[in-house]
C-alpha cells in the first residue's frame, strides 16, 4: 500500500506540479496589476498575460539587442541598491515585489523630462498612452549597457515610482512583457 501511495505521489507531482512550474517559470504567467501607475493604459486589478519566454530566449543567448523594444510593457524587480525598490511585509520582512512599466529608453539612449515632456536623443517623444506631462523636469542621462529606462504611463508627479526615483532597470531584473489584457477590473 505504501508503495503505491509513494508511486501515486511521484506521479502527480511529475504529472501535473512539474510541468505547471515549467510554464510559470519560462513561458508565461498570469500577472495582476497592483495600483495607479499605468492609468490610463493599465489600471488596478487588471488581470495581465506575462510573457516570459521572450527573456529567457535573450538570457540563454546573450543577445539583448531587439528585447525589450520601447513601447513595451514590463514587469521587473525595482534595483537592489535602491530603497524605493522595497517593501515591508506584515512580518517585518522586506522584500522586491514586481513593478509593471513601460520602457522608454534602452541601452545608448539619451533621455530627459523638459517642461514635462519625455525627450529621447533630444527629441520629443509622441506619446498616445500617458496621463499627460510629468510633474517635474529630469535631468539628461544616458542608458547604460544591460539597462532600460521605465515610466509609468501616468506621470503625475508622485503617482508612479519608475526610473525617475529608482534609475535604471538591469535586464537581468525583467521578468517579460506584458500580453493581452485577460480582464479588466471594474471601476
Amino acid at each position: 500500500m505504501r508503495r503505491r501511495t509513494w508511486q501515486l505521489v511521484k506521479d502527480w507531482v511529475l504529472g501535473a506540479i512539474v510541468p505547471v512550474w515549467i510554464v510559470a517559470t519560462f513561458l508565461c504567467m498570469l500577472a495582476r496589476v497592483d495600483g495607479n501607475s499605468m492609468n490610463p493604459t493599465l489600471h488596478d486589478g487588471d488581470l495581465l498575460l506575462l510573457y516570459k519566454l521572450p527573456r529567457w530566449l535573450h538570457v540563454w543567448s546573450g543577445n539583448h539587442d531587439d528585447w525589450p523594444r520601447r513601447g513595451d510593457i514590463i514587469v521587473f524587480k525595482g534595483p537592489a541598491n535602491q530603497p524605493e525598490s522595497y517593501e515591508t511585509t506584515m512580518f517585518g520582512l522586506k522584500h522586491r515585489p514586481y513593478l509593471i512599466k513601460r520602457v522608454v529608453g534602452l541601452a545608448g539612449d539619451t533621455i530627459e523630462i523638459r517642461g514635462g515632456w519625455l525627450y529621447r536623443d533630444g527629441r520629443r517623444v509622441a506619446e498616445s498612452t500617458t496621463t499627460g506631462e510629468a510633474g517635474q523636469d529630469e535631468a539628461q542621462v544616458v542608458v547604460p549597457e544591460g539597462h532600460v529606462y521605465v515610466l509609468g504611463d501616468n506621470r503625475r508627479l508622485g503617482e508612479s515610482v519608475d526610473s525617475r526615483y529608482f534609475g535604471f532597470v538591469a535586464y537581468r531584473d525583467v521578468a517579460g512583457v506584458i500580453g493581452p489584457k485577460l480582464w479588466s477590473a471594474p471601476p
